[in-house]
């Protein structure tokens, strides 16, 4: 497996990570603890290093799933979690109000998931959603004294502007942020991307297959079961998932000429915008994680990457990518 530097902090990882979120939270029922674990080790075997969950997964199982996991590989691989809402430890509920970043709920998130973990230090921790009742400054600063007491290595972001961004990073410089980028959602590219590049801040993109819609495996017809958040999401509406394959048709044809699976385009077209660009593609599969990780012998040529811009450029997307209220904790 190909190895990425997260921008200028030190933070080395494999090309593609793997979220782990998927394994027991937002995509319907959740598989059980053998398979996930089984998929998580699979994924080490194939030279991936990179994970991601958050104490929000589940909540909090997700982090057990994935410290017990990597419990074997910890002086090997890189685990990444994420801080900043708002959920009683008790009954895992989302309190009123959704975010906390207030810096004591961060000390007491960061103590939980180091125990949840099995770690000692975390090696990447990302508020995950804004806080506008907190200012990013006392965020970063927080973090800042958990990497010098040992706690974290590495400060990240999720979701912010590039006005947050530039706030946090001049009191604890911000290793890397992950948000939503694909051929499906292009969003950063405006603004995100040049502050990034600028700072020599990592991104990590969440949803790099469009939550499964660059697969080709999703059409009008597909149904989504209730505990599955993509039947909430306008995105994945009937009529905008018919309106939207066409942007599915156009990664099928340079599949199909490259030799290629779609959501292999779909992975080498994100690893060919940056080179600190490190995609985290989800799955419960491992025939599917095998095809994701394939991605990274796609090698897109300046031509392929002309061609699929000019023709998405002329494919007008419809839906939010997110449903209203999730859409509002969104600093982007």
């Amino acid at each position: 497996m190909q190895k990425r530097k997260l921008g200028s902090n030190g933070l080395e990882v494999s090309a593609l990570g793997l979220g782990c979120m998927g394994l027991n939270h937002a995509y319907g029922s959740p598989v059980d603890k053998d398979t996930g674990i089984a998929l998580i080790r699979g994924a080490v075997e194939r030279g991936v290093t990179f994970f991601d969950t958050a104490e929000a997964y589940g909540p909090f199982v997700n982090e057990k799933l994935v410290g017990e996991a990597l419990a074997p590989f910890r002086d090997t691989v890189v685990i990444a979690t994420k801080f900043g809402f708002d959920i009683d430890p008790r009954t895992g509920e989302r309190r009123p109000g959704g975010t906390n970043s207030r810096p004591e709920h961060i000390r007491e998130v960061a103590e939980a998931s180091l125990k949840r973990l099995g770690l000692e230090t975390i090696d990447l921790f990302y508020q995950h959603r804004v806080d506008p009742a907190v200012p990013i400054e006392d965020v970063a600063g927080t973090v800042r004294d958990l990497i010098a007491e040992g706690k974290v290595r590495h400060f990240g972001l999720s979701e912010a502007g590039a006005q947050t961004i530039r706030r946090a990073h001049a009191v604890q410089p911000v290793a890397a942020l992950q948000s939503e980028y694909s051929l499906w959602y292009r969003g950063p590219e405006t603004d995100i991307l040049p502050t990034l590049e600028e700072l020599g801040i990592g991104f990590v993109p969440f949803s790099p297959l469009g939550a499964g819609f660059l697969t080709g495996k999703i059409d009008a017809s597909t149904t989504f079961d209730s505990t599955d958040f993509r039947a909430s999401v306008p995105r994945f509406a009937p009529e905008a998932r018919d309106a939207n394959l066409a942007l599915v048709e156009l990664v099928c044809e340079v599949a199909d000429r490259k030799g290629a699976t779609p959501a292999q385009i779909a992975l080498a077209w994100l690893l060919a915008q940056k080179p600190w660009i490190v995609p985290i593609p989800g799955t419960t599969k491992l025939t599917r994680l095998e095809e994701n990780l394939g991605a990274v012998n796609v090698l897109l040529s300046a031509d392929d990457l002309r061609i699929i811009g000019e023709a998405a450029a002329k494919i007008s997307l419809q839906g939010e990518r997110l449903p209203p209220a999730m859409l509002k904790l969104s600093g982007l």
